[in-house]
């Protein structure tokens, strides 16, 4: 078991379901995405430019599936919220899969990986 499986894995109940759910979502919908484990979280790469990750923030009831280089997709993703007055930082906030869009999802991914080939202020890992 990879890193970011075992991370998922030590997940409790619903958030492991959830990552578990996103992270297919993310794998089958960018087949050239690149899945890391940094900064103890389920890290997503595109071309070597960070792209996304997943993570619970304390003191929260979801999975915060956060856009590294989202503020690039405020005008596009109006649903990215700002959690903590983040400075690049925007994410979907999942609950349950219930209330997950996943084609909504999909069409997000491929703006930002989009956005993040046309931008040269991309963060690379």
């Amino acid at each position: 078991m990879n890193p970011v499986e075992q991370h998922i894995f030590n997940q409790k109940e619903p958030y492991q379901s959830i990552m578990l759910y996103v992270r297919s979502v993310i794998l089958k919908s960018l087949p050239t995405i690149e899945e890391k484990y940094r900064y103890k979280v389920p890290y997503y790469t595109h071309d070597k430019k960070a792209l996304c990750y997943l993570n619970i923030l304390k003191g929260t009831n979801y999975v915060d599936v956060a856009f590294v280089q989202s503020i690039l997709l405020k005008d596009e993703c109006p649903q990215l919220k700002d959690f903590n007055n983040r400075k690049q930082v925007r994410s979907l906030q999942v609950k349950s899969l219930e209330d997950f869009d996943e084609k909504r999802f999909v069409n997000l991914l491929k703006d930002a990986t989009f956005l993040l080939d046309k931008s040269r202020r991309a963060w690379i890992l």
